[in-house]
């Protein structure tokens, strides 16, 4: 069986054909990535970020975006769609506003099809981009956050498993119960009826 030749494009033929496709794709080693649609759970996972997190940050000069911000990783020429971002000091490289260069945090929520490439790959690609202090990965299945906060050359690991628990994003200085980001995702514990998120 022939193997068909994959195209390779430069960063800005990328960006050109990205600006008006219909759908997104990312921007890999040359190669443009087409990404597939998010489950139920996912989409309500970021939704709830989205909102938890924006209305604690809307006093200070963070901006939250969620899904459609590409980030650009300048050390490997990458160009991603991370589920959710934040920067507070937003730099963008050019004046179109939509490839951002100084995330502090990015969240990514896990599917079967990228939970590897989200562990490994594509985080070591982000531990390369100067402005990120925090990663934070989120399982779809269960209450399970994994949080990587940098120190120095270092990422310290943590994690939570408990929905009455707050994930505590200190690149950010805000907590945010678990039961708030995982309301309509999770059941609620039959053992306490009316216990509301």
């Amino acid at each position: 069986m022939a193997t068909a030749a994959l195209n390779r494009y430069t960063p800005e033929e990328y960006l050109a054909l990205e600006r008006h496709a219909e759908f997104r794709s990312e921007y890999i080693d040359g190669r443009i990535i087409a990404m597939a649609g998010a489950p139920r759970p996912h989409i309500l996972i970021v939704h709830n970020l989205d909102r938890e997190i924006g209305v604690r940050l809307l006093d200070s000069p963070c901006e939250t975006y969620p899904t459609e911000m590409k980030v650009k990783v300048g050390a490997s020429g990458r160009y991603v769609y991370p589920d959710l971002c934040v920067s507070c000091a937003p730099r963008f490289e050019d004046g179109n506003a939509d490839v951002l260069l100084t995330p502090v945090l990015i969240i990514e929520v896990l599917s079967e099809s990228t939970e590897k490439y989200d562990r490994g790959e594509k985080f070591t690609h982000y531990r390369r981009i100067e402005s990120l202090r925090e990663y934070v990965l989120f399982s779809q299945k269960e209450c399970l956050v994994e949080r990587y906060v940098r120190d120095g050359d270092f990422w310290q690991f943590n994690s939570v498993d408990d929905l009455d628990a707050s994930l505590e994003l200190t690149s950010l200085g805000i907590k945010i119960p678990l039961r708030r980001i995982y309301a309509k995702v999770l059941p609620v514990n039959p053992a306490e009826p009316g216990t509301g998120t």
